[in-house]
């Protein structure tokens, strides 16, 4: 068997190849939309991707599925209860995928079908030879993560309530995946700082047994526990999540690879005066704050740019990226991964050319912690929902990242705005947002909530 599992650091995203080497054919589960790396190791590997199975509808990023169509002739599969506006192979809960020869059998996938994170999820169990007793491994999907569940809560299962959808994983857990051998593999389609849960470990694999030892959610209690357990709390959603459901359910463009055109910062600011264009800095967050564009947006690469892009860019907007020389294309592809494709250039060298523009250029109002406010006219938390309320500044208004862009028309644009996030970096993004949108007096925290726990240590007060 050849089992291959591909990380994305990015999106903390997983998917796999999985081939039999004596008849060289293959299916690929989850894939991103940039392909290039499959089909080269299944070319080394003298695979054939006959196979394309999504095991749900993605909302966090764009799957690969129509460009390994495309690429292969491969067909594409979902659960039973999925609806696509393309053709698919609907996968029946207990069908077996054979991918060996038809005396030997050879490596075979086994269907469970796992619906409760959505409607259509399913699990693959993976044998390397069919009459193995206990299987080589389970492709989890977005049913069980190291460390946590799959949310009830999210968009794909439109029309069912995240208590009924609760149950539905309940069951799927409980009937289906425990009850699976304990030395059976976990890969799971998701690691640690993905929103498809909130206790996601950084660990990409593990076992049904360790899960079963660890995970909070899998400990015993009765179903009514386990549903409040995990429709509790859960991270804010960024914006383009419905975005991407629609997509992938429903069909897309097939990915255009390479540099976006180059534009001067004339041309970028006509963009936003003239297309409503989103002006994107991609830049590091200390480059970013001593000198940027006026009304320019921020989302490093060096952090979880997508999906913070994803969070501050509502969807369909036209944008320009101000990206360091040399990182346009990655910029553009990570765009491209959540399917934010209408990139229409990028400043080259943008350090310089604002060094040029000095009148089109400002610098982000950053406070330590001893410079805040005793009483702030308006105090943002921006963190999730569970870390404001593990500890927070007093009076601050809780309002994750990822829901900033919606709520704007709850903040008083006459009244000054400090934000703060874990470490600076949410809150950075956030400040930013709230300038491109017209907030003339807005300043985030340094160092964020951990600085405030830092000086309480030491003894230091707030104030």
């Amino acid at each position: 068997m050849h089992f291959a599992q591909y990380y994305l650091d990015c999106l903390s995203q997983a998917s796999y190849l999985i081939g039999d080497e004596t008849t060289g054919r293959a299916v690929l589960v989850d894939p991103r939309r940039d392909i290039d790396e499959y089909l080269r190791d299944a070319e080394r590997a003298g695979l054939r991707i006959e196979l394309v199975i999504e095991t749900h509808l993605h909302a966090d990023f764009l799957s690969g599925h129509l460009e390994l169509a495309r690429a292969t002739g491969a067909a594409i599969a979902f659960g039973e209860a999925a609806g696509t506006g393309f053709p698919i192979r609907r996968l029946r809960d207990g069908e077996r995928i054979t991918l060996g020869d038809d005396e030997s059998g050879g490596v075979t996938l086994t269907v469970l079908a796992t619906p409760g994170h959505t409607l259509e999820s399913i699990c693959l169990v993976v044998h390397e030879h069919p009459d193995d007793a206990v299987p080589y491994g389970v492709l989890t999907g977005d049913t069980l993560f190291v460390g946590d569940v799959g949310r009830p809560d999210l968009l794909s299962a439109a029309g069912h309530t995240p208590h009924d959808m609760a149950v539905r994983l309940h069951r799927s857990l409980h009937g289906k995946l425990l009850a699976l051998p304990d030395a059976t593999r976990v890969f799971p389609g998701h690691g640690a700082g993905s929103a498809c849960g909130r206790n996601l470990s950084t660990e990409t694999t593990s076992t049904i047994g360790e899960q079963r030892r660890v995970n909070y959610a899998l400990q015993p209690m009765p179903e009514a526990d386990f549903v409040r357990l995990v429709t509790a709390d859960q991270p804010a959603a960024p914006g383009y999540f419905a975005h991407d459901v629609a997509l992938n359910r429903d069909g897309h463009p097939l990915l255009e690879p390479g540099p976006p055109p180059a534009l001067t910062l004339a041309q970028a600011c006509a963009a936003r005066a003239e297309q409503g264009a989103a002006l994107l800095d991609c830049r590091p967050l200390a480059a970013y704050a001593e000198a940027h564009l006026t009304g320019s947006l921020h989302a490093g690469l060096d952090t979880r740019f997508a999906e913070y892009a994803g969070s501050v860019v509502a969807p369909g907007t036209p944008i320009v990226l101000l990206a360091d020389p040399g990182s346009e294309t990655e910029a553009r592809l990570r765009l491209a991964r959540i399917g934010y494709d209408h990139v229409l250039g990028h400043v080259p060298d943008p350090a310089a050319a604002l060094a040029r523009e000095p009148a089109l250029t400002s610098r982000s109002n950053r406070i330590a912690i001893d410079q805040l406010p005793s009483e702030p006219d308006q105090l943002i938390d921006v963190r999730n929902p569970s870390e404001h309320a593990a500890g927070a500044l007093p009076n601050s208004l809780s309002i994750p990242l990822a829901g900033l862009l919606d709520r704007l028309t709850h903040l008083d644009r006459d009244r000054p705005v400090i934000l703060y996030c874990r470490s600076g970096n949410r809150s950075a993004i956030a400040a930013a947002l709230l300038e491109a949108h017209g907030f003339d007096e807005v300043c985030d925290v340094l160092g964020g909530y951990a600085a405030v726990e830092a000086g309480e240590r030491e003894g230091v007060g707030v104030g």
